[in-house]
């Protein structure tokens, strides 16, 4: 017997008050989430725990850099020349990856709390460990190896917010009013990741200016250490989680997933979205390349230290408009649209850096550099950056949400790691070398062309992507196994599914 039925939709695509099975019965134990009786503080919290986590991601990953500028300052040619300085960021890279198809799986097939609370403790011991990085007897060497491991290990951490953390938010967002979910996903997410970028380049500055540059070993241990605040100030909303919703409804935990039935009905939509991941991580490398040029042009190499951090704060801080305004812009026209349009137009933007590149890149225009640049970080972030995240988080079943979402987050890391290689070699092959104006040019032809891209695949194949798409996919994949025979009476926690047929009989 069908469990539920195209009935449960009604003319705009939306559910009904009401789910009903296949014989048209109303099924009281599974009212529409966000008809269940809650304050608005219980509809938002599970959110915010979920996807709050991701501050830690954009923190942690984006201090590294001021603390790799600190040690070189601190260690000279032992540091900079050393495979030290490559695998303290290289190896946090490869344990997110890894994080990120591990707590996957975990959160499919375990628990979505359970996996955020391992994810959430790993970042708390391992942030601490990075501050405390000591070499044997005090040696530079054995410091420099025990922080590239400790990375290592904290990069699992932070692999883990992404599948555990971003699809529970998402499918908790489910119990929020229709028509605001898409906002409070990405401002719980995205805005969270680009709020831990700005801090941590103004957590630096300020900690040079207390310590001053005669102390920058306290410098850079504080505010590594202070990378265990985030996580450890979740750690008790994170506890009193319960699962989802949708998740005791939908899982397949208790049985054996189908995963030829999963693979024939998900592969194209997740090639298109890992690709489109892919994208946008592998362009934003190149696009980096112009703050390192201004910032040399404003600076010079005589600048204090401090006034190199606040200008990298203020670069950051051009992601938090476009962040917070996508946010509402999902809402209004869609993820998919505004994925599209946003990338449309930063491609646009980048297509006028690259053309205007000779003169933007000299002391007379470097604040019109500046506007521009920061308009072009704006839209990647209203469009890719606050979408893409949702996108994966919606685009299919609750069943496979966590393994799915993490394909596509680690295709993301993949591509950045890609693009890391690749465009050091378009530089160096550009007509007249790096240095020249078509080695800053060419890389920026190849991005802007590849946004443009993305913007197509978002247009032609995406689905619709509306406020009520993960209970509609959840349906949808369930008529689609139950059409091949699978018994769909597996799914959900047993538990679960015990009171929801006590309901009905009620």
């Amino acid at each position: 017997m069908k469990l539920f039925s195209q009935s449960t939709r009604d003319e705009r695509g939306d559910l009904d008050p009401t789910v009903s099975d296949s014989f048209g019965r109303s099924d009281p134990g599974r009212p529409p989430l966000e008809h269940l009786e809650k304050t608005r503080w219980e509809r938002i919290w599970p959110s915010l725990a979920c996807g709050a986590g991701l501050f830690s991601d954009g923190y942690l990953n984006s201090v590294i850099g001021q603390v790799n500028t600190i040690l070189v300052l601190i260690y000279g040619d032992s540091y900079k020349n050393s495979s030290a300085q490559q695998n303290v960021a290289s190896l946090a890279f490869a344990g997110t990856v890894i994080g990120q198809l591990f707590f996957g799986w975990l959160s499919d097939h375990y628990s979505r709390k359970w996996s955020l609370m391992i994810s959430t403790c790993i970042l708390i011991v391992f942030a601490a460990l990075c501050a405390g990085s000591y070499g044997y007897h005090g040696s530079a060497s054995g410091l420099f190896a025990a922080l590239a491991a400790y990375r290592f290990l904290i990069g699992i951490g932070i692999g883990g917010e992404y599948p555990a953390g971003s699809v529970a938010c998402a499918e908790s967002t489910g119990e929020l009013k229709a028509g605001h979910r898409n906002r409070y996903f990405i401002l719980f997410t995205n805005v969270q990741i680009d709020l831990g970028f700005v801090l941590a380049n103004l957590v630096p500055m300020i900690l040079v200016l207390i310590f001053t540059e005669k102390h920058l070993r306290a410098t850079w241990r504080v505010a590594l250490g202070l990378g265990v605040l985030p996580p450890l100030s979740l750690l008790y909303l994170r506890l009193k989680l319960k699962e989802p919703e949708e998740f005791n409804r939908e899982t397949m935990k208790d049985t054996r997933t189908p995963w030829w039935l999963v693979i024939k009905f998900y592969w194209f939509r997740l090639l298109i979205v890992s690709l489109i991941w892919f994208i946008y991580d592998f362009s934003t490398y190149s696009f980096s390349i112009y703050s390192s040029a201004w910032l040399a042009l404003i600076l010079g190499k005589s600048a204090p230290l401090w006034k190199t951090f606040a200008w990298n704060t203020l670069l950051n801080t051009f992601y938090l408009p476009g962040a917070v305004g996508g946010a509402f812009l999902s809402d209004w026209i869609g993820p998919r649209r505004a994925l599209a349009l946003g990338v449309c137009l930063q491609g646009l933007v980048g297509f006028l850096m690259t053309g205007l590149y000779s003169r933007l890149n000299t002391p007379a225009h470097v604040g019109g550099f500046v506007v521009v640049y920061g308009i072009f970080l704006s839209l990647g972030e209203a469009g890719p950056g606050d979408n893409i995240g949702l996108v994966a988080s919606k685009t299919c079943s609750t069943a496979i949400r966590g393994q799915y979402y993490a394909v596509a987050a680690a295709m993301g890391k993949i591509g950045a790691f890609v693009g890391t290689y690749i465009f050091p070699i378009i530089q160096n092959h550009a007509p007249g070398g790096a240095d020249s104006t078509r080695g800053g040019q060419d890389p920026f032809f190849v991005s802007s062309s590849l946004c443009l891209f993305s913007a197509f695949l978002a247009i032609f194949f995406l689905p619709h992507i509306g406020q009520d798409t993960i209970t509609l996919e959840d349906i949808n994949f369930r008529e689609y196994l139950e059409s091949h025979g699978w018994d769909t009476t597996q799914m959900g926690i047993k538990g679960h599914q015990m009171a929801s047929a006590s309901a009905l009989d009620d």
